[in-house]
């Protein structure tokens, strides 16, 4: 049995906070207003997995009201994620994601993000896709004043139903 889940995420870019993306720091003067890291691509790759098994969304499971998620480094919350799927005896055939961002530039940090995601996940990372796209000086992000990523997964049930 086959599942697919869709994630989607958006953050504000804002002074004195570190620019998190796919579990890398990234060159920037500006980064990611969030109760977490604010780590766009990785919470939307958790509510595209959590959606593939109808397991909710990270702002249900993780809420930005408990204060042991302040700040939290969010390839963590990623492994609590992909230990439910394990759970649930599912494992991820694949990722297919998106990064848009104005600037800074992403390309440069794809390779360091499919390393930092396979690390937590163990799916390989010929398994993990992420492109980079701007939004053309269009809306938020295009203004510079945002990064949104998206995310499809497709998990495979490990054992006959």
């Amino acid at each position: 049995m086959y599942r697919i889940g869709l994630g989607y995420d958006i953050h504000t870019l804002c002074e004195g906070r570190d620019l998190i993306v796919g579990g890398v720091k990234i060159t920037h003067e500006k980064g990611l207003m969030g109760h977490s890291d604010a780590d766009v691509l990785i919470h939307a790759i958790i509510d595209a997995l959590l959606g593939a098994l109808a397991l909710s969304d990270i702002g249900t499971l993780f809420p930005d009201t408990d204060k042991k998620y302040k700040d939290i480094d969010s390839t963590i919350l990623l492994k609590n994620v992909y230990e439910k799927i394990l759970e649930k005896d599912y494992e991820i055939v694949n990722i297919d994601s998106n990064i848009i961002a104005q600037e800074p530039k992403m390309m440069p940090y794809i390779p360091k993000m499919r390393e930092t995601l396979d690390k937590v996940l163990k799916i390989g990372q010929h398994n993990i896709s992420i492109k980079a796209k701007t939004n053309e000086k269009m809306d938020a992000v295009g203004e510079k004043l945002a990064i949104e990523a998206h995310a499809v997964v497709l998990l495979r049930k490990r054992r006959g139903e």
